[in-house]
């Protein structure tokens, strides 16, 4: 019984490994494609910082930053997955959230209040073609000027790979886990797609967030359980829960 990642390479081999190594056999059908968008800095905006949701962002926009000024500047990253790409990417001070976009805008206020920040220099967000949330707007609501700049896009999978579905129709798999609500929406349509979206949903929903839970709900799902805070390790404690339940159900 394998386990089905549906994380956008090349973070869903990072998974896969982590899985394998507590004992799981994994399968992987990404989602998601990433596809950089070339950007260009703003040469004569004085930017205060630079805030970054996603390590794609900084995937896309790392060849395009070489010795540039940007990675000088203090750098905003949710969670220490995207920290790690930031300083992959150059970055020498970087300042890490816990959570999600809205964690990030609460360090970013606090940074402000402490005077590390000033309002006055604009702030640089270096995010994807579709976001969950308007974080620039929000700062703009607490007096910040954000420059939004797209970096990437993530193009949704037409289908499941041939093995996944035949995996599904054989009862090989015995949970899904989910990233996020575009993967999720991508997974219940190619899953549809592919005639298996019966046999999909039966099984546990092991999502990121609730927001991501709430996506496969919605779909009908019924086992769905979502992570207690947004992080890997906490999404494999709530699989390690789901499987539980299961397991107590079928006895």
């Amino acid at each position: 019984m394998a386990v089905l990642v549906t994380r956008p390479s090349p973070d869903d081999d990072t998974t896969a490994s982590a899985l394998r190594a507590r004992g799981f056999e994994v399968l992987c059908a990404p989602m998601l494609r990433f596809e950089a968008i070339p950007f260009q800095d703003d040469a004569e905006a004085n930017y205060g910082a630079v805030l970054v949701t996603s390590a794609n962002a900084l995937r896309a926009a790392a060849p395009q930053l070489g010795n540039s000024r940007l990675l000088r500047l203090p750098l905003f990253a949710v969670g220490e997955h995207t920290a790690a790409a930031a300083r992959d990417a150059g970055f020498s001070e970087v300042i890490v959230s816990k959570g999600d976009a809205g964690a990030l805008r609460e360090l970013v206020l606090a940074a402000a209040k402490s005077k590390q920040l000033k309002k006055a220099n604009p702030l640089l967000y270096l995010a994807g073609a579709d976001l969950a949330r308007d974080l620039a707007s929000e700062l703009g609501d607490k007096g910040f000027t954000v420059a939004t700049r797209t970096t990437y896009r993530m193009v949704p999978a037409p289908s499941l790979p041939r093995e996944i579905c035949d995996a599904f129709v054989a009862d090989r798999i015995e949970a899904v886990l989910h990233y996020s609500r575009r993967s999720a929406r991508a997974f219940l349509e190619a899953a549809r797609a592919g005639g298996v979206e019966i046999s999909a949903l039966a099984l546990p929903q092991c999502c990121i967030s609730a927001a991501v839970a709430a996506v496969l709900r919605e779909a009908g799902a019924s086992q769905v359980t979502a992570a207690e805070s947004a992080d890997e390790n906490a999404l494999f404690e709530a699989l390690q829960r789901a499987l539980q339940r299961r397991i107590r159900t079928n006895l």
